[in-house]
């Protein structure tokens, strides 16, 4: 960041009065410009026993497999936002969600949030960030064709929970794959 947004001029890094960060700072409106994490909802959707996957169209990992997931949108609940997603993606109604799984993802600044829901009616179709949209047994899962980290522990995770019929709420953090340089 080089410029306030609010009054166009130079921003400085310093660590503001009563924090303990270095944040950007306004060097004339003395504004203090926070970045925080961004998230990501999403829905682990399910048909009669099978999971509603989407190949991506967009970048990053185009062509690549996920579930209906995107950035949680201002003045939008994380449930809202995880519904509009898999409205977006899929084409499909998320109904019965439950509160399934929390990321941290503290290398890339993301926390992603996932419910756990049923398509209605078993209807559904690509939207514009997915070629492809399908549903997939445990046995035909693209495991090799996962697009991030944190679907394919979900769903392995999924497939376990599904075997006792108890889905716990989980939360855990995903470490950085790259190491710091």
């Amino acid at each position: 960041m080089k410029f306030c947004s609010l009054c166009g001029e130079s921003v400085e890094q310093l660590i503001p009065a009563g924090d303990n960060r270095r944040r950007y700072v306004c060097s004339s409106c003395e504004h203090i410009h926070y970045q925080n994490p961004k998230v990501i909802v999403g829905t682990l959707p399910l048909y009669e026993g099978n999971v509603l996957l989407c190949r991506r169209a967009i970048e990053p990992r185009k062509g690549f497999w996920t579930l209906p997931a995107g950035f949680m949108e201002n003045h939008e609940t994380s449930l809202e936002g995880a519904l509009r997603e898999s409205e977006e993606e899929a084409g499909a109604t998320v109904i019965n969600p439950v509160f399934y799984r929390l990321f941290d993802l503290p290398h890339i600044n993301q926390v992603y949030v996932f419910y756990r829901g049923d398509v209605a009616q078993g209807r559904y179709q690509a939207g514009a960030e997915s070629t492809d949209v399908d549903l997939f047994s445990e046995a035909d899962i693209p495991w090799t064709e996962l697009a991030f980290p944190v679907i394919t522990e979900l769903l392995k995770e999924y497939f376990i929970d599904r075997q006792s019929g108890v889905f716990p709420v989980r939360s855990s953090s995903i470490e950085r794959l790259i190491p710091k340089p």
